[in-house]
């Protein structure tokens, strides 16, 4: 080989890697590699992406081979091969008989994994962290029921900024656009976490797709579930309200911050104190006469001079 053709097939190769590269990168940014479920960060999503897979190849399999037969049959069994209907076969005791029992059988070996994963995602028994959420129009409200901690949770000052009419704020300038918020839900990894979930006004729905968790806060109503992320994959997740829930619908994301244990308990130590301090005592004005014991009127202020000179 020439040293011009070495050099002509090391550039295709070259070329041909670089276009494979762009061709990736167009494809993570189309979201292609987002039409799949994700395997997720909690014990339960990938459970559920299992069943999600095995369910999918099973109905492959049986596309595969009902329009495989159909096709044949068509091909093989064409006029032009001078093929000639039977008129005559109008009722057949087996083939009937298959057709009921084979797709029984399918569908009883598919109930089967797929009933033991919705009982797993049912279970909140043996949980280690309630939190009782809250859907708004148009936030959270996360309550941490045995540690006495409330907040609210709404869209990011940056993002609510963005989405106004006429802003002149490029959303793409703004990093995690509509996903981000003032305040995320912070809790521990390696934990079950178990939430009571309800609305305030109208129907929302707390959806994380890598906890492999989607329930609806219906008012007047408390569904539970739970979650338990990996030891070791601390980080932020994010999610968004699944429910149509009124005008501002889109702009109510979900995240959670999940950090380690010894984190969370400080983090939680920190934010009971801060929620239990007491109101600071008013303070009366200079000069103001001494409140005497008993009377809960306010002191009267100091009478001041308003007369010009």
């Amino acid at each position: 080989m020439t040293i011009r053709a070495k050099l002509t097939s090391y550039a295709c190769a070259v070329l041909a890697a670089g276009a494979a590269a762009a061709a990736a990168a167009d494809s993570a940014e189309s979201g292609w590699s987002q039409l799949n479920l994700p395997r997720g960060v909690t014990e339960i999503s990938r459970k559920i992406y299992d069943l999600h897979m095995t369910i999918f190849w099973v109905c492959v399999v049986i596309g595969v081979i009902v329009f495989g037969a159909m096709i044949w049959s068509m091909i093989v069994y064409r006029k032009s091969r001078g093929a000639v209907a039977d008129v005559t076969m109008v009722h057949n005791t087996k083939v009937e008989f298959l057709w009921t029992i084979v797709p029984v059988f399918i569908l009883v070996a598919m109930a089967v994994p797929a009933a033991r994963t919705l009982v797993e995602i049912e279970d909140t028994t043996r949980t280690e962290l309630t939190i009782k959420v809250t859907g708004f129009q148009w936030g959270w409200q996360y309550d941490y029921l045995d540690d006495g901690v409330s907040y609210y949770s709404h869209l990011d000052r940056r993002s609510n900024a963005a989405r106004e009419l006429l802003s002149g704020i490029d959303p793409n300038s703004v990093e995690h656009y509509l996903l981000n918020v003032d305040h995320p839900l912070v809790v521990p990894v390696a934990t079950k976490v178990r939430l009571l979930i309800t609305g305030a006004d109208v129907i929302h729905s707390w959806w994380v797709p890598t906890f492999g968790v989607k329930k609806d806060a219906i008012p007047g109503f408390v569904n539970e579930a739970w979650f338990k992320v990996d030891g070791d994959k601390p980080g932020l997740y994010r999610g968004q309200c699944a429910e149509l829930c009124g005008r501002d619908h889109g702009f109510m994301p979900i995240v959670v911050d999940a950090r380690s244990k010894a984190d969370f308990a400080a983090w939680i130590k920190e934010k009971a104190a801060e929620q239990k301090e007491p109101a600071a005592p008013a303070t009366a004005p200079p000069g103001a006469a001494p409140v005497p014991p008993g009377d809960t009127a306010a002191p009267n202020p100091p009478t001041t001079n308003t007369t010009a000179p």
